[in-house]
Order: structure tokens, then C-alpha cells, then sequence
């Protein structure tokens, strides 16, 4: 029996991509999966909802609970929290996955596209995590852990796109407040990035099209670096803003070609590494 098994696991975000691919892995161990995200309709673009990524997670071995939420709204975050905490006992792990982009410069940012990154990447992750924390405090191992990237200052990172990077580096920072604030109830707090780019509709539809989407990475690989930081001792493991290769060295794991969506092609490095 693994660590994970019978473990409540809520993961924003998580109808596809890296959220439903970590949601998968963590399946396999035989958790149960909250589904907290707003595609309940597909989207032919994107593809996926909750609904489908519920199916796909009841197959691979765990239970699944598939709950519609914005998390740009309080209430339709502590609406989700009740139904987990109804369906499954309580919570044991919090994965911010969900989150907004925009890389333009200052000039070219609209409005409406920085509020969405702030009220997701920022506001959201927030309340997210404020309306987990009481669950948390009763579960034996708990874990919350965020999809953002390690706090690099190379000015190149803030000049190009200073609103998505401000907001990624807010998620970064309460991560790392989280770990010290939440220190006595043994709540680990720790951050999770690629060291490459990831073959997600964001990459594929915003970034960089199929051409940069061979040059990545699955999403499984941050799948299982996720799984090795939630499997740790809360107490021990926190405070930490991981990349995905860090976390694999770490289990003794170098051949990450098995990753590559072409294997041989030159990968494409992420955003802020």
C-alpha cells in the first residue's frame, strides 16, 4: 500500500494537461481526486473537462469527484472544499495547479488579461489554499503543492512580460510563506516547474505551436516528480521551489528520455530556469 492510498487530493486545474496528468499519477497510487475546474463543456481547442478527466481517473485506479470552479470566486472555492470534504472525510493535499498567461510586455497588456492572472494566479491560489488549510491541519501528511517557478532575478524574466512573471513569482513567494507560517501543523509547502517546456494546449495553442510542443517535454514528468514531494514527510520537505529534473536526481533518476515527446530533439528550456 503506497503513502497516497485512500489519500484526498485537490487539484485545481486539473481537466487536462500537467493538472490532469499529475492527477493520473497520483490515481495510479490509489487517491481520491477532487476535480476543481471550469470545463464542463469541451472546448475543441483545449479538449477535456472535468467530467472527462474524472472518467480517466476512476480507470487508472483512484476515485474521482468532478466539481465545476472558478476560482476566481470565494464562494465557488469554499462551495468545492465543502463537497470534498463531504464526499471523501477531509483533505490531505492541496495542487494549485490552475493558472493564467500572457507573455507580452507592458504596453501590449490588456486589462482584462492581467486581472485574469491575478485574480488566477494570485487571488485564486490564495483562497484555494486558505479554504484547504483547516482540512489540512487534520491530515497526517499534508502537502500543498504549487505549479510555479523557482524566484530567479535574471532581469530578462521581468522585462519581457512583467505581469505574468509578477504573477507566477506571487505564487512562488506564498509558497514559500506558507511553509513557515503553517510550519507547526506540520503543512509542507513546496513549488513544482519544468526545467523544459511542456507539451500542453497552452504551449501548443499560445507559445509556440506544434513546432515548439515537439521540442517538449509530457506533462507525466512533472507527474512524477509530484509524486515523489507529496510522498515525503510533510514536516521534512517543505519550503522548497523544485524543478521537475531536481526532484528526479534526487530519486537516483537521470534518463528522462523517456519524457521527450521526440526523443532526440534538442528541448526547448522553460520560462525563468
Amino acid at each position: 500500500m503506497t503513502m497516497l492510498k485512500n489519500k484526498t487530493i485537490v487539484i485545481t486545474g486539473a481537466s487536462r494537461g500537467i493538472g490532469k496528468a499529475i492527477a493520473l499519477r497520483l490515481a495510479r497510487e490509489g487517491a481520491n481526486i477532487v476535480v476543481a475546474a471550469k470545463s464542463v463543456k469541451e472546448d475543441p481547442r483545449l479538449g477535456g473537462t472535468i467530467y472527462s478527466a474524472a472518467d480517466e481517473i476512476e480507470a487508472a485506479g483512484g476515485k474521482a469527484l468532478a466539481v465545476p470552479c472558478d476560482i476566481r470566486f470565494t464562494e465557488q472555492i469554499e462551495a468545492m472544499v465543502k463537497k470534498a470534504v463531504e464526499r471523501f472525510g477531509g483533505i490531505d493535499i492541496l495542487i494549485n495547479n490552475a493558472s493564467a498567461i500572457t507573455l507580452c510586455g507592458t504596453e501590449q497588456t490588456e486589462e482584462k488579461r492581467f486581472d485574469l492572472m491575478f485574480d488566477i494566479n494570485v487571488k485564486g491560489t490564495f483562497f484555494v489554499t486558505k479554504a484547504c488549510i483547516p482540512y489540512l491541519k487534520l491530515s497526517h501528511n499534508p502537502h500543498i503543492l504549487t505549479l510555479s517557478p523557482p524566484l530567479n532575478w535574471d532581469l530578462k524574466w521581468l522585462k519581457s512580460h512583467v505581469a505574468y512573471t509578477l504573477s507566477k513569482y506571487n505564487m512562488s513567494m506564498m509558497t514559500l510563506a506558507w511553509a513557515e507560517e503553517l510550519r507547526p501543523y506540520r503543512i509542507a509547502a513546496n513549488a513544482l516547474w519544468p526545467v523544459t517546456t511542456i507539451d500542453t494546449a497552452a504551449v501548443r495553442n499560445l507559445l509556440g505551436g506544434e513546432q515548439l510542443a515537439q521540442r517538449s517535454r509530457k506533462p507525466e514528468i512533472l507527474a512524477d516528480a509530484a509524486y515523489f514531494i507529496l510522498s515525503k514527510p510533510s514536516a521534512e520537505c517543505t519550503g522548497n521551489l523544485f524543478t521537475d529534473e531536481q526532484v528526479l536526481k534526487n530519486e537516483g533518476l537521470t534518463d528522462f528520455e523517456k519524457y521527450a515527446v521526440c526523443p532526440g530533439q534538442t528541448l526547448y528550456p522553460d520560462l525563468f530556469v
